[in-house]
């Protein structure tokens, strides 16, 4: 053990396993309603991204590093600059109001679950779906 890694702490990554994200763009209008649909018999996942925004960028990277749902789940990628017209849709149909970064949790046609900014990298998904 090196004197960097006791100030800085060493990083152990023979236990992690870490687990890609199956993202499914979300690019219209009609996948939205299937989405909601598809939700009676198995939760949807839709993760809202500003791809200007360094806070989005920053919690899609812890999001994405943390993701341990494996194949339980549908998770949508929502670009919100060039996918406005869903974001839109998303809102209106789903009665929220938009923040970005934002990840929707989708059972049985409605939102059983949301959280935007920080507090996205805090939960434990595995409670909500």
């Amino acid at each position: 053990m090196g004197l960097f890694d006791s100030v800085f702490g060493k990083r152990d990554e023979t236990n992690k396993e870490v687990q890609k994200v199956p993202w499914i763009p979300l690019t219209s209008l009609d996948q939205l309603d299937e989405i909601v649909q598809e939700s009676d018999s198995r939760p949807q996942l839709i993760f809202k991204h500003s791809t200007t925004c360094g806070i989005s960028r920053m919690v899609l990277n812890m999001f994405t590093g943390t993701y341990n749902l494996g194949d339980d789940v549908d998770i949508y990628f929502l670009d919100l600059h060039q996918y406005r017209d869903v974001s839109n849709a998303v809102e209106s149909q789903l009665g929220l109001i938009h923040e970005s970064p934002q990840l929707l949790v989708i059972k049985n046609g409605e939102i059983s679950f949301h959280a935007s900014h920080g507090a996205i990298a805090d939960i434990d998904l595995k409670e909500y779906v």
